[in-house]
């Protein structure tokens, strides 16, 4: 087992921490402006990771996960929507709460990305305690990059629960739509297949390294 940094450890869970908590309150944030107060009434529309930490998802899975070197692994608890808020149209108000959140992670990876770019003046000015800050902050946002690229990439693969489900549930009509409804039952089966098979490293791997090379 490779030896454990803590602040690595430490760096990467506070990327992990914030890309979830930013990614729960873009949910929360898209349903209420399109008429569903739900999540407003419960608290969830804030950045404050307290109201999206679930302790198994949030800080158990993902601590361990990063101490052993296994595959990154973490969510937050979901923010609740009522379609019924969202009518008329709901399916196409949901697929627009659903894409919020993967979009919330890219507007953040391109924003921790071009902060990295500006850090190369202070990294070249030679002052060496500019630099240790810089050589910091560089490690955290390269892994905000990281974690926000997998976490936008993984939840828009077009699996019920992920987010990527609901966006192509909004888009399906008639009997496809149907169809695909009487799926999400099974859909963690699904994903947890991919999973073991590792074909969803084979969906994911592709577009995130795209993103990464653009980023980076």
């Amino acid at each position: 087992m490779p030896s454990l940094d803590l602040t690595q450890l430490l760096t990467g869970f506070i990327a992990l921490l914030i890309s979830l908590s930013v990614h729960e309150a873009a949910h929360a944030w898209s349903a209420d402006r399109l008429g569903d107060s739900t999540a407003r009434m419960l608290g969830r529309l804030s950045l404050n990771p307290a109201v999206h930490i679930d302790p198994i998802g949030t800080i158990v899975f993902p601590l361990v996960a990063m101490a052993t070197n296994l595959p990154l692994i973490g969510w937050a608890k979901p923010v609740p929507v009522n379609p019924a808020e969202l009518r008329p149209n709901w399916r196409q108000k949901f697929m627009l709460v659903a894409a919020a959140g993967p979009a919330s992670n890219l507007v953040l990876a391109a924003a921790a990305a071009l902060v990295l770019r500006g850090l190369a003046p202070v990294e070249a000015s030679g002052d060496a305690i500019a630099m240790s800050l810089a050589n910091r902050l560089e490690y955290l946002l390269e892994t905000m990059v990281f974690v926000n690229v997998l976490l936008a990439v993984f939840n828009l693969v077009p699996i019920p629960p992920l987010d990527g489900g609901n966006v192509l549930a909004g888009l399906l009509t008639g009997p496809l739509a149907n169809t695909f409804d009487r799926l999400r039952p099974f859909g963690f089966l699904i994903l947890y297949g991919l999973m073991l098979t590792g074909m969803l490293t084979t969906i994911i791997s592709p577009p995130a390294s795209l993103l990464l090379q653009l980023l980076l």
